[in-house]
């Protein structure tokens, strides 16, 4: 059963905010429903909602909505195929931090053909909210 409380929360914290300021970022660190540890992702110098839209995606429909979003809720099992570059990097590392600290590591011994789910703990990461748009910074930049 998926288990996630404040002081597993605060010995991933470290190496969570290790990654976010490696790649210039801003971001809080929360757990919701003692089973998952969340990471929102404010601001920094990685465009993520463009490159997620740069992007193509196999199952992606002609008819999907082409504007850009202002907020986003990165699927952790498909970094690899949805961003490039940089912002793949610094998903995969964020993901690898969220998962893993010296005395504590997730497990996902799961299997869905007998619906049977057991994980340490969820992960999800938000890029910005509904009420609140991720900012990045080098549109602030050129603003300026």
């Amino acid at each position: 059963m998926a288990y996630m409380n404040q002081e597993q929360k605060n010995i991933l914290a470290p190496g969570i905010k290790a990654v976010l300021k490696k790649y210039g970022m801003k971001g809080t660190i929360a757990v919701r429903h003692y089973s998952t540890l969340i990471v929102n992702v404010k601001s920094g110098d990685l465009d993520i909602i463009t490159n997620w839209m740069d992007n193509p995606r196999p199952y992606r429909s002609l008819n999907e909505n082409v504007e850009r979003p202002e907020y986003l809720t990165v699927n952790q099992y498909w970094i690899k195929e949805h961003f490039s570059g940089d912002v793949r990097d610094f998903l995969l590392e964020l993901c690898d931090a969220m998962n893993a600290a010296p005395g504590l590591e997730n497990h996902d011994r799961s299997d869905t053909m007998t619906d049977y789910f057991d994980v340490g703990w969820y992960i999800e990461i938000n890029v910005g909210n509904w009420n609140k748009p991720y900012i990045y910074n080098g549109d602030i930049q050129k603003a300026a």
